[in-house]
């Protein structure tokens, strides 16, 4: 089973009267979308690891940087 990004839903389309089940898997979200993930400050830490490891999966190489102190302040 692939990796998801987020829980499953049923998506009701109004002119057919019919649920489709929506899967957000990890493969299917874009480089912006997981490196925004990775940087947001609310993140959990699991989802947080599954798009650090989605990214080496891709060939992308991340460098990691740290803020300097006066910001933090």
């Amino acid at each position: 089973m692939p990796v998801k990004f987020a829980p499953s839903f049923k998506e009701y389309k109004k002119g057919t009267k019919k649920t489709a089940i929506k899967h957000e898997y990890i493969k299917h979200k874009s480089k912006d979308e997981l490196f925004e993930y990775i940087n947001k400050e609310g993140a959990k830490p699991k989802v947080r690891r599954k798009a650090i490891i989605e990214l080496e999966r891709r060939g992308i190489r991340i460098v990691w940087n740290t803020k300097p102190k006066d910001i933090l302040d």
